[in-house]
């Protein structure tokens, strides 16, 4: 990845850098790096970071009538010099309002898959709410469901926790109203996407409070990477859905038995190709 020599690296994440700009903005550059179970591969995936970076802004665009979003119309070329201003750069980096993130992901699900099927089986439960009996693994659940989690150190993982964690944490009014924005924001795109043909079965928001103390919503929005996209045609309840998302690359990599611990394994050839046409064709039917 290009290091960019004009501005100050502040944290390089497992996908994405975060650079200063002045007191109010960051630049965000989204990688090619690909994660899974929290470590990062050793083999990018081509054009990933321009395809999320599309994907993102379309729906923060989109996400403007419901809730205030990190997104600016300010240019790179105001801010990064010249020689550092690549096309690599310009497909890829956002500039942004800073904020102070909230210490919790909004994980909202519309179907039953992932950590949620996990803890269905053992108790018929997810984050402490319960669901009816008999659902099927994927089966679209009766009303999409809040299940926060945890934002774990580098190194960690997730954790799952109840919303009166989120009371306790952040106050009534505030996860109330994060609550209400997730839902709505999953919502509004899961009813668009449907008509486009895809299915988001599960998605995760973050929010965090700008300078002047406004909640706003920022990170990515709605990319295969922080969601579980399944095309409508291919979709059966009951069994493992084809997917427009990095499910593909984990499916691969629990196919190989990977204890899911640094250092990660590389990927095939064919695994790499084909994770780039999903995202791919995720960007081209979404926007």
């Amino acid at each position: 990845m290009p290091c960019i020599t004009s501005l100050k690296l502040l944290r390089r994440g497992k996908v994405r850098e975060l650079y200063e700009i002045d007191e109010e903005h960051l630049l965000i550059v989204a990688s090619d790096r690909i994660s899974a179970f929290d470590v990062v591969l050793p083999d990018p995936i081509p054009e990933k970071g321009a395809i999320l970076t599309s994907i993102s802004n379309f729906w923060l665009a989109k996400a403007s009538a419901l809730v205030s979003h990190h997104l600016t119309e300010l240019m790179l070329s105001d801010f990064v010099d010249a020689e550092d201003l690549t096309p690599w750069l310009q497909r890829r980096g956002t500039v942004v309002k800073r904020a102070q993130p909230l210490p919790f992901e909004c994980i909202v699900r519309g179907y039953l898959a992932g950590s949620a099927w996990q803890s269905y089986r053992a108790d018929r439960t997810v984050c402490k709410l319960s669901l009816p009996a008999g659902l099927r693994f994927a089966e679209k659940l009766p009303e999409p469901i809040f299940t926060p989690s945890t934002k774990a150190a580098p190194g960690g993982h997730d954790t799952n926790v109840a919303f009166a964690e989120v009371v306790a944490e952040l106050g009534a009014a505030k996860a109330e109203k994060i609550r209400r924005l997730s839902l709505e924001l999953y919502r509004t795109a899961a009813d668009y996407a449907l008509r486009r043909g895809i299915i988001i079965a599960d998605t995760k928001f973050e929010f965090g409070t700008g300078r002047d103390g406004e909640l706003i919503l920022i990170d990515e929005v709605l990319t295969p990477d922080s969601s579980r996209l399944w095309p409508v045609d291919c979709y059966e309840a009951g069994k493992n859905p084809v997917s427009f998302d990095k499910q593909f690359v984990r499916d691969y990599l629990e196919s190989i038995n990977w204890n899911k611990t640094a250092p990660a394994p590389h990927l095939p050839p064919d695994v790499i190709r084909k994770t780039a046409e999903k995202y791919r064709r995720a960007q081209t039917v979404l926007t």
